[in-house]
């Protein structure tokens, strides 16, 4: 796909967004993400069997697959172990899945060794006190609407949207925006219905 520039000046026209915030979101290749809270809304459901379930938004998952599909990988990062998260990982193709770390900037260094990504290239979505370490080493560190006060605080960027309910796809729009690869990927699928 093809770079369009008009997506990054149609963002920083928008008001939306600082312009700090398209500077830093240029630079990312791994977007990094908490599980409960933003990639769900943060419940915990169980059935009678004590099988606990997990609501993902159908947004998100195509936001991440728009940011695969124009070279920005994506990551999880969760306090917690979850099959139902290692098969919501392996649906979206997420290569990299650190499950049951609470320190979760120890788990981003580890995970930037691993991959060779500069802390300059990452961007981290969470929304409560485990994520500060993560957002603060981040070149990008964002916070769904619902985070913690201590989280919005810290972060570059809040969303609009909250956990479970789009603002991992509001991230991706933004991104792709600030790339110069949005509107190409929009037209794709404009094109496909033509």
């Amino acid at each position: 796909m093809t770079s369009t520039p008009r997506d990054a000046a149609k963002l920083e026209a928008s008001n939306d967004y600082p312009k700090a915030l398209i500077e830093k979101a240029r630079g990312i290749t791994l977007l990094v993400l908490d599980v409960d809270g933003v990639l769900t809304d943060g419940g915990l459901y169980f059935n009678n069997d004590g099988e606990a379930l997990k609501r993902f938004s159908i947004l998100d998952g195509l936001g991440i697959k728009l940011l695969a599909d124009n070279g920005i990988d994506c990551a999880i990062i969760t306090g917690r172990n979850s099959g139902i998260v290692e098969k919501r990982a392996a649906e979206l193709s997420i290569a990299h899945l650190v499950q049951g770390r609470e320190d979760k900037r120890a788990a981003l260094l580890e995970l930037q060794a691993k991959t060779a990504v500069t802390a300059t290239q990452i961007a981290y979505v969470g929304d409560d006190l485990p994520d500060i370490g993560a957002i603060q080493h981040s070149a990008l560190g964002i916070a769904v609407a619902n985070a913690h006060a201590e989280v919005k605080q810290r972060a570059d960027w809040v969303c609009k949207a909250q956990g479970g309910a789009g603002a991992v796809r509001e991230v991706a729009d933004m991104l792709l925006q600030a790339q110069g690869q949005y509107s190409a990927a929009i037209e794709k699928f404009v094109q496909s219905q033509t």
